[in-house]
């Protein structure tokens, strides 16, 4: 046995004998899929609920929120149930006190449920109760399924392309995360009417899904769900990944290797769809999407990346990749802003041109 191993199963053994009266949590993060495969994730843990933002929450409150996030006593090796379209699976969590499961619905799904997107799912615990209460651990989800009228799915990362995040400095990015909440963080402007949309396209009974990857850590997934709904961004799984102080973690290789992987899992899941990716070009956004083209010729529509940082020093390795994605017939932007990438979807019938003027004018809303 390691001396890893040894570690982790001291100190879940001392934190069973800490927390034997603080309550189980399951944290569901929202699952997604196709008709054929739907893929669930979320993890168990041993914490109180935190308590809900408000914009008058001061940098300690906050500053201890964020602590809560973090501080987190992981459940491994405990049995959880999925329910989800009148099934019922299995699967157990794992060092960290993480779980996930593939699950194929049923055949008649679309014949039982047409036009629906959102489906309910339930996670419990197996043989196991609140420790005060004696209550089962049970927590109500919702997971996406792509109908089949998409015309396209939508790929966002969420750093400096829908969240103000600073990602390129190290301090401004810990700022922002450690001492502010879903309130106090910005988007920019006229993301929540050009995702809007999209995820109506042309048509406006349409609906493609969108998904949000990232490489933040699963422990902000709250925040990021209280702020996508404060600003009204359509909601869609997040793709996250697990926080670890390690070397891998915090090199741009890790970066690379967690969003392509998320890229990856969203185009697998959903092969009748062709996608939009959008990102920026604060980190690997356009080498991660430029990959993806050449990965899968005639799925990517269009790809916009936001220009987040100064001139000369990313523009022309940028330039590089949009000549090599345009090599194979997909057109990728550098845009300014919000505005010049929906005018170009406009341009490629991805939106309806007549939602141009509400984008022009949230992105001027959130400006100010």
């Amino acid at each position: 046995m390691t001396d890893q191993s040894t570690f982790e199963r001291l100190k879940n053994r001392l934190l069973g004998r800490l927390d034997a009266h603080k309550p189980y949590k399951i944290v569901y993060y929202r699952g997604f899929g196709s008709p054929t495969a739907v893929w669930l994730k979320g993890r168990v843990l041993r914490e109180r609920d935190l308590s809900t933002p408000s914009d008058n929450d001061t940098f300690i409150e906050n500053l201890l929120a964020t602590y809560q996030r973090f501080e987190s006593d992981e459940v491994p090796g405990v049995t959880v149930s999925v329910e989800a379209f009148g099934q019922t699976h299995t699967t157990v969590t794992d060092s960290e006190g993480y779980f996930e499961v593939t699950i194929n619905p049923p055949n008649d799904l679309l014949a039982a449920y047409p036009g629906r997107v959102w489906f309910p799912v339930r996670y419990a615990l197996n043989g196991i109760m609140q420790p005060v209460t004696g209550e089962p651990v049970v927590k109500d989800g919702h997971l996406m399924v792509s109908p089949p009228f998409s015309q396209f799915g939508v790929i966002s990362d969420i750093d400096d392309t829908v969240l103000v995040t600073g990602a390129t400095s190290l301090v401004q990015t810990a700022k922002l995360t450690f001492l502010g909440n879903a309130y106090t963080r910005l988007p920019f402007g006229g993301v929540a009417a050009f995702y809007r949309a999209l995820q109506s396209g042309p048509i406006t009974t349409l609906f493609n899904p969108i998904y949000y990857v990232s490489s933040s850590p699963w422990n902000l997934y709250d925040l990021l769900v209280d702020f996508f709904r404060i600003q009204g961004v359509p909601k869609g799984p997040l793709l996250l990944r697990d926080f670890g102080l390690n070397r891998e973690l915090l090199s741009s290789g890790g970066h690379h290797t967690h969003k392509l992987a998320m890229i990856r899992k969203v185009l697998d899941v959903n092969p009748q769809l062709a996608f939009v990716l959008i990102g920026d070009s604060g980190q690997q956004d356009p080498e991660i999407y430029t990959q993806v083209v050449k990965e899968n010729p005639g799925r990517i529509r269009a790809i916009y990346i936001r220009d987040v940082t100064a001139k000369d020093r990313r523009d022309e390795a940028v330039r590089e990749l949009i000549r090599a994605a345009d090599a194979q017939n997909v057109p990728m932007l550098l845009v300014p802003d919000t505005v010049a990438a929906a005018e170009h979807a406009a341009q490629l019938g991805l939106i309806d041109p007549d939602t141009l003027p509400e984008i022009r004018a949230d992105r001027q809303a959130d400006e100010e």
